[in-house]
């Protein structure tokens, strides 16, 4: 595998774009045909069609190797908790074996059982009963009217705004620590605290739009960082509900919960006035959202931390789901570090991972060559990555944020990863563009977007 723009400090990367051009051309038009299925909530199906080789050919694992990886993928950027695979029993069962409890992929097994709380499961069906795409996007957001709470729970901090007829007419940030709390009243009294003092500041509110890290279904918190430390009792009796639970002290009000990926793509849409838009955030992890061609948001997870984007063989692995090649090992603090002794840069291992990527930063900008190069890399495997998520997304816009973006280095990963799609997929470039959105509008934005989330009764 020959990239056009290598990465200097990480040779080895091997782009999962480039495999599977070149897994295409080998196999050639007279593949053996493969359709792969995810099922989620409210019977809706993700179809990926695909052509490998026939079966017992000798190229069985180059076939599950290809189809492993659109699996994870699918299931990581659409959800499902059955995954139909039609066209190879072979290939079926093989995947059913790594997904099965004990298996290679039984960590995604679990979670996704967890999020949509239904047993997982993988079935084999004929070719001529292979699954047919089913998908309905919500349309939520782009409401402006009345008075509105826009809320946004972050990590190390939770924002709020009061918003009348669009206008943001008070905001506060406060710092808290809901990823180090095991007491759900620690965050509930959050919640409500913030809803309050937006509320102060409108003659009433008609509604309540909330965008928070991660997933979530029907206003549901299905699996969420910010309560980490909550014990699994607790999470069931307190956590689910507990923004819709903080909202009823405000009132009967409508109320829109969503992830702060998809809310930020939304906020990226109002502001562009275009669709089609895949947002990105790099800082702790790896976070995504879409807005699709009717602007709406797709009840996707679009967990792209956990969306491969490497095969090389060799990949860090992830701590957390065991699996290597993530995204969350390029497109976050972790690349940064990771990346940091391949450019000579020496980081002290009592620091803990924001501090040590506040040190690149500092390099950066002090002009130093070695954190250059640091961004240099992530933006060419972000150039090859966006190809990837391009075989899954219909994408015309790329919005890229978060702390790791932040100043020159984000300039420079910027320029380099237009410089992959220029080199080594024309086709994209042409009708992609990249956007770094500043840190004033992407705040205010933000909250707009999800204040209006809702859409007040009439």
């Amino acid at each position: 595998m020959k990239l056009k723009v290598p990465a200097i400090l990480e040779p080895e990367f091997a782009p999962l774009s480039l495999f599977y051009r070149e897994f295409k051309e080998a196999v050639g038009e007279n593949g053996q045909k493969l359709v792969i299925g995810v099922e989620r909530a409210e019977d809706q199906i993700s179809a990926y069609e695909m052509l490998v080789y026939p079966d017992n050919t000798g190229h069985d694992d180059e076939n599950y190797y290809a189809v492993e990886r659109i699996v994870k993928t699918l299931l990581w950027i659409r959800g499902g908790y059955k995954v139909i695979l039609a066209g190879s029993k072979l290939l079926a069962d093989r995947i059913a074996d790594a997904y099965r409890k004990g298996g290679s992929m039984e960590f995604d097994a679990l979670f996704m059982q967890r999020v949509y709380e239904k047993p997982f499961e993988v079935v084999s069906v004929s070719i001529e009963n292979a699954p047919v795409t089913r998908e309905s996007s919500a349309s939520v957001g782009k409401h402006l009217d009345g008075c509105r709470i826009g809320f946004d729970a972050g990590g190390s901090d939770r924002k709020v705004s009061a918003v009348v007829n669009g206008e943001d007419v008070y905001s506060e940030e406060v710092v808290w620590f809901p990823k180090t709390n095991s007491d759900p009243n620690y965050h509930y009294d959050g919640i409500v605290s913030a809803f309050k003092a937006a509320a102060a500041h409108m003659p009433r509110v008609d509604a309540i739009g909330i965008s928070s890290a991660g997933i979530y279904v029907n206003n549901r918190i299905m699996v969420a960082s910010l309560f980490l430390k909550v014990s699994d009792e607790d999470f069931e009796k307190k956590v689910k509900n507990m923004y819709l639970d903080a909202a009823r002290e405000i009132g009967d009000v409508p109320v829109v919960v969503a992830n702060d990926g998809d809310v930020t793509a939304l906020a990226g849409a109002m502001d562009l006035n275009d669709v089609n838009i895949l947002g990105c955030a790099m800082g702790t992890s790896q976070a995504g959202g879409y807005v699709d061609q009717d602007c709406n948001i797709t009840g996707w997870l679009n967990e792209l931390a956990f969306v491969p984007v490497d095969a090389n063989p060799g990949a860090m692995r992830d701590e957390w789901s065991g699996d290597i090649g993530c995204g969350v090992k390029y497109f976050s603090q972790d690349g940064v570090i990771k990346l940091a002794p391949a450019a000579g840069i020496e980081l002290n291992e009592t620091l803990s991972p924001a501090e040590k990527l506040k040190v690149v930063q500092k390099l950066m900008s002090e002009g130093d060559e070695r954190a250059a190069k640091i961004y240099d890399t992530i933006g060419t495997q972000f150039g090859y990555a966006i190809a990837y998520y391009a075989m899954f997304y219909e994408i015309k816009h790329v919005l890229i944020m978060g702390r790791v973006t932040s100043g020159e280095g984000g300039v420079i990963l910027l320029k380099k990863t237009q410089e992959v799609l220029d080199a080594e997929f024309p086709e994209l470039a042409k009708k992609i563009s990249l956007h770094i959105p500043d840190e004033k509008s992407r705040r205010v934005g933000q909250s707009i977007a999800a204040a209006s989330l809702p859409e007040i009764r009439k």
